[in-house]
C-alpha cells in the first residue's frame, strides 16, 4: 500500500550487454547499471554545433559537444554543410582556456574571419586535413505518418528534426510499405502514402545538411 505498493505483474528488469547480463528490481539499481557512452578520440573530429555567438573584442565563437576526435587551437577546421574553412584561435570550457578538447566535453572555440551569418545551428566542424564532414546527399529512413491533410507523394518536403539540424527534406522515393510490428514487407514501389501508415522511405534533402552514418 502507498509507497510500498505490491505489483505482482512486475518481475524485475533485465538487460543484456556485450560482455554480460544484469538484473534487478529497483530504479536505483537500474540507474547504477547504465553504461556511460564510449567516446573515441582517434576518430575524425566531430563537434556538432549548438550555436554561434558574436562576442565583442573576441569574434565568432562556436559552441558544441565533442563527439569524436581532438580539437586544438591553431587547427584548420571545415564547417558542414556550408563548406566554410577557417582556423581555430582558442578553445575554452567553462571560461577556462584549454590546450585541447577531448570527446564528451562541451566547449566553445573562437574561429577566425567567420560571420555568424555564414553558419547555423546544427552545423558540424571537422578537421580539414582528416576526413572533413561533407553534405549528405540523401539517406534511408523509416517514417510513420501520424497526421497529414491528405496523402504524401514523392517530392513532398516536410521539415525534419534529427539531433540538432532542423531542415526541410524531400521524399525522393517511397521505397516500401512494412508492418510496424513484424517489420514484414507488405508493398513495394509506392506512389503515395496516407497518415497512420508505417513506411521505409528513401529521402533526399532539398536543403543542405550533414549526417553521420549510425
Amino acid at each position: 500500500n502507498g509507497d510500498n505498493a505490491n505489483m505482482p505483474w512486475f518481475k524485475g528488469w533485465k538487460v543484456t550487454y556485450k560482455d554480460g547480463n544484469a538484473s534487478g528490481t529497483t530504479l536505483c539499481e537500474a540507474l547504477d547499471y547504465i553504461l556511460p557512452p564510449i567516446y573515441s578520440s582517434d576518430k575524425p573530429l566531430c563537434p556538432p554545433i549548438q550555436d554561434f555567438y558574436k562576442i565583442g573584442g573576441i569574434g565568432t565563437v562556436a559552441v558544441g559537444q565533442m563527439e569524436t576526435g581532438v580539437l586544438k587551437p591553431c587547427m584548420v577546421v571545415t564547417f558542414a554543410p556550408v563548406s566554410v574553412t577557417t582556423e581555430v584561435k582558442a578553445v575554452e570550457m567553462h571560461h577556462e582556456a584549454m590546450s585541447k578538447a577531448l570527446p564528451g566535453a562541451n566547449v566553445g572555440f573562437n574561429v577566425k574571419n567567420l560571420s555568424v551569418k555564414d553558419v547555423c545551428h546544427g552545423s558540424v566542424a571537422g578537421d580539414s586535413e582528416n576526413d572533413p564532414p561533407m553534405r549528405t546527399a540523401g539517406f534511408l529512413a523509416q517514417v510513420i505518418i501520424m497526421k497529414h491533410p491528405g496523402q504524401v507523394s514523392v517530392g513532398h518536403a516536410p521539415v525534419l528534426d534529427c539531433h540538432l539540424p532542423h531542415v526541410a527534406c524531400k521524399f525522393a522515393e517511397l521505397k516500401e510499405k512494412i508492418d510496424h510490428g513484424s517489420e514484414k514487407r507488405l508493398e513495394d514501389g509506392l506512389n503515395f502514402v496516407k497518415p497512420g501508415t508505417d513506411k521505409d522511405i528513401h529521402s533526399h534533402y532539398s536543403s543542405s545538411t550533414w549526417y553521420w552514418e549510425f
